[in-house]
């Protein structure tokens, strides 16, 4: 099979996926949640003309110049409207977020006034609606303020509750399970044997996906037997996952047995090689509802393929509208090579000079091994099939790692 272009590989992983069901949540759960309608306002903020400062509410052409003495008749706080009117030569102490009483279209703040006698003099002029919050400047009764689709943020939370939510209708979470395989593998905090390394894909790979806002299930490492790795797919189908995510065994030596297997249980390979770097030997199909990703076992390998790929699934099965990661443009720190057949993807450090230019220096070493080249990196420089060499300073096409 010929190399497939990473574009047409991702719209292959993307093409009919649909939002997962809705559900509604308590907006203390809905942090990072994704919204399956658009969410209207069910009232009016503020509700009525409200005091944005501590003063005294009066009619503008009382307090029209300096020197004019008010009497003051009542008092307006916070939740205690003042229920008379305002007439002429009066005035009405009040507070911040306290209701404009009928009559007052000024408030005239404390510190512009001396008060003695129950009434008060005026330093300095009024002008109609100074120091006044209008009803419904900060948004009125049916305006929709969170669309469909919206990562709902921290400040989302609270709009939505002043808006009167107290639930909000999400979709629910993706489940993501991940298999890894490799007889050469074993655990943090270990003693490898002759030929084995302490297994590291899934720490990260399982960290992209929850901060992309899935549940992820655990499945393990599988042995190079297809009796163990056609388990792993089994529970993974059994945990009513979305997407199962196997790790390592994507290539084609004898003991790569995942292919083998998942076209076994039943997967409808659509690709297993894609034209990057890193990641060629990546795989995607389809098990029922369940999608397939078949990582490479290079750490490096299996985190960009996981950047490129899954989280785009991810973001497209939890209903959200910004689906694709968003490319920015720097400059190189050094120089590159001229790039093959293949698309690369280049771990580099960024850094912003003193006049704002962003500045993307690729690591020294791109070996799909290096897990201290990939903590280090802050973003992948993207080089096009064929590009041809570039020096430092030349342009370049980026897209920000997860912090």
């Amino acid at each position: 099979m010929a190399l497939m272009p990473v574009a047409d590989a991702l719209a292959a992983v993307l093409a009919g996926v649909e939002p997962l069901p809705e559900e509604m949540v308590a907006l203390d759960a809905a942090y990072h949640r994704v919204l399956a309608h658009d969410a209207a306002a069910l009232r009016t903020q503020p509700p009525q003309a409200m005091s944005a400062m501590d003063g005294y509410a009066v009619r503008a052409a009382d307090a029209a110049h300096v020197a004019a003495r008010l009497k003051v008749i009542g008092e307006v706080a916070a939740g205690r409207p003042f229920e008379k009117t305002v007439g002429a030569g009066e005035a009405v102490r009040i507070f911040t977020g306290g209701v404009i009483p009928a009559g007052a279209d000024a408030v005239i703040i404390q510190e512009d006034t001396v008060a003695e006698d129950g009434g008060i003099t005026i330093t300095e002029a009024a002008r109609p609606g100074r120091h006044i919050r209008p009803a419904g400047i900060d948004f009125r009764e049916g305006d929709v303020l969170l669309p469909r689709g919206t990562r709902l943020t921290d400040r989302d939370l609270s709009l939505a509750a002043g808006m009167n939510h107290k639930e909000l209708a999400v979709h629910r979470r993706p489940k993501v399970a991940m298999l890894a395989t490799g007889d050469e593998l074993v655990m943090p905090g270990s003693i490898p044997g002759p030929g084995q390394i302490v297994y590291s894909n899934g720490y990260a790979l399982r960290a992209l996906a929850r901060g992309e806002g899935a549940e992820t299930v655990d499945l393990g490492i599988a042995a190079d037997t297809v009796e163990a790795t056609t388990s792993g797919i089994r529970r993974a189908r059994d945990t009513g996952a979305d997407i199962l995510v196997t790790m390592g065994g994507a290539s084609v030596g004898d003991h790569d047995l995942v292919k083998r297997s998942l076209e076994a249980e039943g997967v409808a390979m659509a690709f297993w090689r894609i034209a990057m770097r890193p990641g060629k030997p990546m795989m995607h199909g389809r098990l029922g509802a369940m999608r397939v990703i078949g990582l490479p076992g290079n750490p490096v390998s299996s985190y960009v393929c996981g950047f490129l790929f899954l989280a785009p699934l991810i973001r497209a099965l939890s209903g959200r509208s910004a689906i694709h990661h968003a490319s920015e443009t720097a400059l190189l720190g050094s120089d590159v090579a001229a790039n093959d057949m293949r698309e690369d993807y280049l771990r580099a450090r960024l850094e912003r000079r003193a006049d704002g230019v962003l500045i993307a220096t690729p690591v020294n070493h791109q070996d799909s091994s290096l897990l201290g080249n990939l903590a280090a990196a802050r973003a992948l420089v993207m080089r096009r099939p064929f590009a041809p060499a570039a020096a430092a300073g030349a342009p370049c096409e980026i897209l920000r790692l997860p912090d």
